[in-house]
């Protein structure tokens, strides 16, 4: 089976939740999933359980360097080395035999500078034929959207953020 290349985007919820449901999907056919996390600090509900499914590995930054856009320079550099080194580590361990690499936020560390997008597009024009691949994050560049094969968009119409509720622990993370 050919393996194909998911974009899910947009600034509504629901990105993150899309990947988990697909990890699960292929997790439970048996297959092997790698799910791998950019700018989150592994404490969401979803990746508690997640790394309870048989099939379902983990690779989690571990230093939780918090948004971009209150890093300092040293805070960026920093980032870009550990998140660098994650996506490095998962490319290598997606010529193993995986049927599923989730690279979660990867589209926004691309957007930050965080993460090498040509790597990252030259790993998708060559990845094994039957690994499936999903990328989440905001606003995808033009190169990645021509790479995929399938691209959602979530888009907000309503949230409760924007009446000042906070997120909820099993609910928004």
């Amino acid at each position: 089976m050919e393996g194909l290349i998911h974009i899910y985007c947009g600034d509504g919820k629901g990105k993150t939740t899309a990947a988990v449901g697909l990890a699960v999907r292929a997790a439970g056919a048996g297959k092997k999933v790698l799910f791998v996390q950019f700018f989150k600090d592994g404490t969401s509900s979803e990746i508690q359980v997640l790394g309870q499914i048989p099939g379902v590995d983990l690779e989690l930054c571990l230093t939780h360097h918090g948004f971009y856009k209150f890093m300092d320079e040293a805070g960026r550099a920093a980032a870009k080395e550990d998140y660098s080194f994650l996506l490095d580590n998962a490319l290598a361990r997606a010529a193993e035999d995986l049927d599923l690499l989730v690279l979660d936020e990867a589209i926004s560390a691309c957007n930050c500078g965080v993460i090498d997008e040509e790597v990252l597009a030259a790993f998708l024009k060559n990845k094994p034929a039957g690994l499936e691949v999903v990328l989440t994050g905001r606003n995808p560049s033009q190169r990645l959207q021509d790479l995929a094969d399938y691209i959602t968009e979530m888009k907000k119409i309503r949230h409760p953020y924007d009446k000042g509720i906070s997120a909820r622990l099993g609910v928004e993370y």
